[in-house]
């Protein structure tokens, strides 16, 4: 059994926020794969179903966000399942909105859910890290995890959550870089990486008019003997060593 947790807070007034990006995801697998009805246990909802013929526990803790180890603890205990079977989903200040990673284990870089995932479930499971961008200012984060997205980020977003759902086997194989690559080539992030990644030739910038026109400009050899000598010689006088 595969774990795919998403996280988030409950409650209608949270639904729409930044922070809440992991439980947008699992409703997005939820609805495109037929999934059980959404039911309450380990203080989450959870729903069950089949993912590459691998059978797959949807949770969305209702504990809040900084107490949702709890939730997903108890449903590992229950199972007897380690952390290697747990993939949590969710929201990343310090990637850029739409672009998504993969790692296993590794920090929670000040996220306060998977603090809490961390303390109950051990450090060895998946984090797909969805990224919702920075607001610049430190003093401005809690306001930006906590507002909505807003309609342009619906560009992004709606493709994104898309192709989760719809390459969520590839999430469940462990298939990581080719999910990567389905979710960057949905948002269009795929084209822009590979654009910036292209060699670029190197700027041989155009000589200007005036420049070409010194270069053909170049002052000749004077004469040394003949009439033209002689009258540069009474124009300028003689040169003196």
């Amino acid at each position: 059994m595969i774990v795919l947790a998403g996280l988030g807070n409950p409650g209608s007034q949270y639904a729409g926020n930044r922070h809440n990006i992991g439980f947008m995801a699992l409703d997005a697998i939820h609805r495109r794969h037929g999934f059980s009805p959404w039911s309450k246990k380990f203080k989450a909802e959870i729903a069950d179903g089949t993912l590459a013929g691998e059978k797959v526990l949807l949770m969305k803790p209702q504990t809040f966000m900084n107490l949702s180890g709890e939730s997903v603890g108890e449903a590992l205990r229950f199972y007897k399942l380690g952390p290697e079977q747990l993939v949590a989903i969710y929201d990343e200040l310090d990637l850029m909105p739409g672009k998504a990673r993969i790692k296993l284990g590794g920090g929670h870089g000040g996220h306060n859910g998977i603090k809490s995932l961390d303390a109950h479930c051990g450090l060895n499971y998946r984090r797909l890290r969805l990224g919702i961008g920075h607001p610049g200012d430190k003093s401005r984060v809690q306001g930006h995890v906590l507002g909505d997205f807003g309609k342009l980020d619906a560009e992004w977003l709606e493709p994104l959550l898309e192709a989760l759902a719809d390459n969520a086997d590839m999430l469940v194989r462990g298939e990581d870089s080719q999910l990567l690559n389905k979710l960057a080539l949905a948002t269009g992030a795929k084209a822009e990486e590979e654009k910036q990644k292209a060699p670029k030739p190197p700027n041989k910038p155009a000589k200007s008019h005036i420049h070409q026109a010194r270069n053909s400009a170049q002052p000749k050899k004077l004469p040394e003997t003949g009439p033209m000598a002689e009258m540069l010689k009474k124009m300028f006088g003689a040169k003196k060593d």
